[in-house]
């Protein structure tokens, strides 16, 4: 790959608290541009800390992220770390007073972030911006409210929060999850309303934050009105819509292809290099693979990476200098407070007692 070419589009994932060989092997790829934390990633604080340390030795470029939005979606919980509400608990503090409301989502932001970078973490993907249409579950009380309206105030009031600590923010699950039933997860949701209809209600957030938007995630859900691909996988909702109508400049991550809604495609069942293939083509800058690392020695993730590398050298897949400078864009520009340091910061003391 040539310099100019380069473009490091997977964010994987490691099978335990500690690098082993392979992982140091797959970090070093330059194909990979991002890791991905989980639970099983966390004993303690400095076993996070000094791990995520060690990732940066390796690469310095790597986008470290994590699943930390609040509510039963928080990685780590322990040691020191914040229980976040869920974002419901925003919303319902909106119905008793909205003022109050933006001030502790922006209070909330702030913990969140200044909580992970004192880790060594990067980035969060939040804020969800589905809609509480009540049916749900996998989506449930991660959602603001049912009001596109405040949806959008209360992610912007808690993305501002990230910015202040210096992290960026995803929004997801573009267009909107919150209105199908089925979990994408297990399954490959359907949700047959009209492009109109979508517009009106659910991607309303992402129209109204694409200027403070640093990063999507398009849902694994099919939208067969406006396109017979899952949104992560569709020009036509990347391109067209966000991209196109919307204005959206920022980084789009692809939800994790080993999902059942990402890999039933094309009228079969896709490898994860196809599919990952698709994603980018179809406008994504990143793609994940999770929780592969703990089956078969993380086989499923060599694959991808040496399938990548044949996509591209085959002309199925191109590397985008774009996409790369908008995964740079997402790394933090400011360096983060030391734990201990941390512990005595007013602006933090402060964001703990305003969290609702």
């Amino acid at each position: 790959m040539n310099p100019s070419d380069a473009h490091a589009p997977v964010v994987l994932d490691i099978a335990g608290p500690a690098l082993n060989a392979d992982d140091r092997r797959r970090l070093k790829h330059p194909l990979t541009g991002g890791l991905i934390h989980f639970a099983r990633h966390w004993v303690d604080r400095r076993q996070l800390t000094e791990l995520n340390a060690e990732i940066k030795s390796i690469r310095r470029d790597i986008l470290i992220c994590v699943d930390h939005e609040g509510g039963r979606v928080q990685r780590f919980r322990t040691d020191g770390f914040t229980h976040l509400p869920p974002m419901r608990a925003l919303g319902e503090l909106w119905m008793k007073d909205a003022m109050t409301a933006t001030d502790a989502a922006t209070a909330t932001g702030q913990v969140l972030a200044l909580e992970l970078r004192a880790c060594g973490v990067d980035f969060s993907f939040t804020p969800v911006l589905d809609l509480d249409h009540g049916g749900s579950s996998v989506i449930g009380d991660r959602a603001f409210h049912r009001d596109p309206r405040v949806a959008a105030l209360l992610a912007k009031s808690l993305m501002h929060g990230l910015l202040a600590a210096g992290m960026g923010n995803c929004g997801k699950h573009f267009p909107g999850h919150g209105f199908v039933k089925a979990d994408s997860h297990v399954d490959v949701p359907l949700d047959k309303r009209s492009l109109k209809a979508i517009l009106g209600d659910d991607a309303k957030p992402y129209e109204w934050l694409s200027t403070a938007l640093t990063a999507v995630m398009p849902a694994h859900v099919v939208y067969p009105k406006v396109d017979s691909h899952p949104a992560g996988f569709s020009e036509r909702w990347l391109k067209e819509i966000l991209r196109g109508q919307f204005g959206f400049t920022g980084a789009i991550f692809s939800d994790d292809l080993s999902m059942e809604g990402a890999r039933h495609l094309e009228g079969g069942t896709l490898t994860y290099a196809e599919a990952a293939s698709l994603a980018l083509n179809a406008g994504c800058d990143l793609v994940l693979l999770c929780n592969q690392t703990l089956q078969g020695g993380g086989e499923a993730v060599d694959e991808l990476l040496q399938g990548l590398e044949r996509a591209m050298h085959d002309d199925h897949w191109h590397p985008d200098p774009d996409s790369e400078r908008r995964r740079l864009a997402l790394l933090p520009q400011t360096l983060p407070l030391g734990w201990d340091d941390l512990m005595h910061d007013p602006v933090y003391q402060r964001a703990l007692e305003r969290l609702p």
